[in-house]
């Protein structure tokens, strides 16, 4: 698929990814799976110029869950670094397209000069217009909406919301992506097909697409196949093919 076959009267306002599979990846080549993340710092990079070139406004990509505090410290050492690495290589980058780098989870669990060296991006990169990077770190949904819920309580106790006021709505508001409308389209890597404990309140009536293709492999014209299969679906949201015409 080619950027010239997507329609881009219908594309997906967001797109968010679980990128799966470095790994894997990586194994199948007989090296470490840490040379997997890194190969798979290009794909981001080319599916994030993909994105910003159709013109599609949230981009949201499944960096690091809180379930991956759990790999091995010399892994997770190694993924650290190179996200600051990535991050502060690609800023030139996001300011040239005009990106702006946004982050959901709780990232108060990153080291110190990981979450200082984010900020900075995030700061330079805060008056930029164009496509939204979102990038989920130390994030998983069970976290978010127990949080969600944890904030609303207090908010109750202290008489700031009242049992009747609770509603989706407000519940929205309390997530980390209360800025940041639901996904259209969820992506993932890797040929495996769940969720994997991301944007379970988002997705609601997200479009689910699963690609065989590693992350590393996943270039470009995987991300307009994906897009082009989209651009195939009906989405009703609980109503009949007649009431959508």
């Amino acid at each position: 698929m080619k950027k010239e076959d997507i329609d881009i009267t219908r594309l997906p306002v967001h797109v968010a990814i679980i990128m799966d599979g470095n790994g894997r990846w990586a194994q199948r080549q007989g090296k470490e799976r840490v040379y997997g993340h890194k190969h798979g710092v290009d794909s981001v990079r080319a599916v994030t110029e993909a994105a910003a070139e159709l013109g599609i406004k949230f981009l949201t990509l499944y960096a690091f869950s809180t379930e991956n505090w759990n790999r091995p410290q010399a892994e997770i050492d190694a993924l650290m670094s190179l996200l600051v690495q990535a991050i502060e290589h690609e800023t030139p980058t996001l300011m040239k397209n005009n990106v702006r780098l946004l982050t959901i989870g709780d990232t108060e669990r990153l080291p110190q000069n990981t979450r200082d060296r984010l900020m900075t991006c995030l700061e330079q990169t805060a008056g930029n217009t164009g496509l939204s990077l979102v990038l989920a770190l130390s994030y998983s949904a069970r976290w978010e909406i127990t949080r969600a819920a944890q904030l609303i309580a207090r908010d109750v106790v202290k008489g700031l919301v009242k049992e009747d006021d609770i509603d989706q709505t407000m519940l929205n508001s309390y997530m980390t992506t209360r800025d940041i409308p639901d996904p259209d389209l969820l992506i993932r890597t890797s040929g495996e097909q769940r969720i994997s404990n991301f944007l379970l309140w988002q997705i609601a009536y997200s479009e689910l697409y699963f690609t065989d293709l590693c992350w590393p492999e996943f270039q470009k014209e995987a991300f307009y196949d994906a897009i082009a299969d989209y651009q195939t679906r009906e989405r009703r949201y609980g109503k009949t093919s007649e009431q959508m015409k």
